[in-house]
């Protein structure tokens, strides 16, 4: 199976986000040829002199009349080479959750800017926010470079403005590429329009970048998901634990601790739909055996005995807050962290990240729609966890709406 990659685009309104995806489905062939129908006739039908590829991502009728995204659209293709998820996310001020919503879950976030406008107010809230995600890699395309006549100075001028921006964030790998989201301009082949730059194109970078790397497999973490018995006559004494091993790597053999009881064994065995295999590792999905009967279920956590998650009640989280009720202290929330649910309540709201300046308001007693801050929980029951920035699976949570279940923000625990 081809790896994965998890791709989140992001940018201001009207960078091109939706086309740049487009164009990428339209030139590795991804499409079909009723797609690529619909799009030409509704392209045809509002006047356009050319085929519109962001309605192939604008799907809701509020997104196409107003040429916009407002909700994240979920885009699946794969060249021979790796398989990708794109999430194409809103360029909106008033729709920062649903950006937060795309990348939490990214190994590379695609950073769009357009040539004319150079790195504006959205490109830094951007770019904070895949810093604060933790997202690994991040891609700087400076677009619309046929508006500018693929002036090199233009896109030396961005590339250097960004590198002084994101000197101040958590940005590890960042590459800068000048494209053509219209035109196709350095999307999936090399342009003789720009023959002063010397990279790769959009997809060879894609279809090239190591991310084996990025994932954590020191810390052996595999949260319960569901207690396997399948009582037939073949599998009679048959007991397993099904989950997506979070972080490590486990072989049969090791000694495993089970949190939060601290009960120990060692891995029988370790099965998957196509039948056992010599070693588990993120983000695969598997079923661990243990030697001995122990009293397992969902939510415990199993670790290795010497390097084990933080077990604790009291929580210190970086929090999206992703609904219009402000966020107060002492409110009662419901905990998701893995496969655990618990129960919370706020103890403080620390302060306010201003997007925009990167400085802390402290004097907030509230966090509002849209707003990042810290604050501080206590939950009912223990939790067993890492740091985001040693683990984004077992260092996040979501905030949850207890009578109606809705998502009330997402959080990152420091």
């Amino acid at each position: 199976m081809a790896e994965l990659l998890r791709v989140a685009t992001a940018g201001s309104v009207d960078d091109g986000k939706s086309t740049l995806i487009g164009r990428l489905l339209y030139d590795t062939k991804s499409l079909f040829t009723d797609q690529l129908a619909a799009v030409e006739r509704t392209s045809r039908e509002r006047g356009d002199g050319y085929v519109d590829l962001a309605l192939l991502t604008d799907g809701l009728r509020a997104e196409r009349e107003q040429g916009i995204t407002i909700d994240v659209a979920y885009r699946y293709f794969a060249t021979p080479r790796r398989s990708f998820i794109l999430a194409d996310t809103p360029g909106h001020v008033q729709y920062t959750r649903n950006m937060v919503t795309g990348a939490s879950t990214a190994d590379l976030a695609l950073l769009l800017v357009d040539a004319r406008k150079g790195i504006v107010e959205q490109t830094c809230r951007h770019a904070f926010l895949a810093s604060l995600l933790r997202v690994p890699h991040l891609v700087l395309c400076v677009n619309k470079m046929d508006l500018v006549d693929f002036d090199r100075e233009v896109f030396e001028q961005i590339k250097e403005d960004f590198r002084r921006f994101a000197a101040k964030l958590e940005i590890v790998d960042v590459a800068t590429i000048p494209v053509s989201a219209l035109t196709g301009d350095n999307v999936v082949s090399r342009s003789p329009s720009t023959p002063w730059y010397d990279g790769s194109s959009l997809l060879h970078h894609l279809e090239e970048l190591h991310i084996a790397s990025d994932r954590n497999l020191i810390d052996v973490r595999f949260p319960v998901q569901w207690v396997v018995r399948p009582r037939s006559e073949e599998l009679h004494d048959y007991r397993g634990y099904a989950g997506q091993v979070a972080g490590g790597v486990l072989k049969p053999g090791d000694d495993v601790i089970v949190l939060p009881s601290g009960l120990t064994s060692r891995v029988a065995g370790i099965d998957t739909y196509d039948g056992p295999v010599e070693e588990a590792f993120p983000p695969m999905s598997v079923i661990v055996r243990l030697e001995d009967d122990l009293d397992v279920s969902r939510g415990d956590l199993i670790a290795r005995p010497n390097n084990q998650p933080t077990v604790g009640q009291d929580l210190n989280l970086m929090v999206s807050w992703m609904v219009d009720a402000p966020l107060r202290r002492r409110a009662r929330v419901g905990i998701k962290h893995t496969t655990r649910s618990v129960r919370a309540m706020v103890t403080d709201v620390c302060y306010r990240v201003d997007i925009d300046t990167l400085h802390r308001d402290e004097s907030v007693e509230t966090l509002g729609l849209n707003d990042i801050g810290r604050i501080a929980l206590r939950t009912t029951t223990p939790l067993c966890y890492d740091p985001y920035r040693r683990n984004r699976n077992t260092g996040s949570v979501l905030l949850i709406d207890e009578a109606t279940g809705t998502t009330l923000g997402a959080g990152m625990i420091l």
